[in-house]
């Protein structure tokens, strides 16, 4: 796995690559950086808006953080995007955490 300093040079370099942004949201959200972690999440979601697991990740982030009305509005967000992509197993996890 990639340090944090590597992911970061990733995401540098190709800001617009999902799975390099997520990977680099994941990794702050594994070293207990939850702010950075939804940041980073929402970032991606600016930029890759239709990049499924995201919604999930900032989702269970949001909730972590205390902020379940923010975690809602990406929630329902999300099960809209996953069904729209076909990913029912996303949305099905989606809908068991709203």
């Amino acid at each position: 796995m990639p340090k944090l300093s590597d992911l970061l040079e990733l995401v540098t370099g190709q800001p617009d690559e999902p799975l390099m942004r997520y990977a680099l949201a994941m990794e702050y959200k594994n070293l207990g950086q939850p702010e950075q972690a939804a940041e980073t999440f929402r970032e991606l979601i600016r930029r890759s808006p239709s990049y499924v697991p995201t919604y999930l990740m900032l989702a269970q982030t949001l909730l972590g953080m205390g902020l379940p009305d923010e975690a809602r509005t990406v929630i329902e967000r999300g099960i809209e995007v996953a069904e729209k992509a076909g990913d029912a197993h996303t949305a099905s996890e989606l809908r068991d955490l709203l």
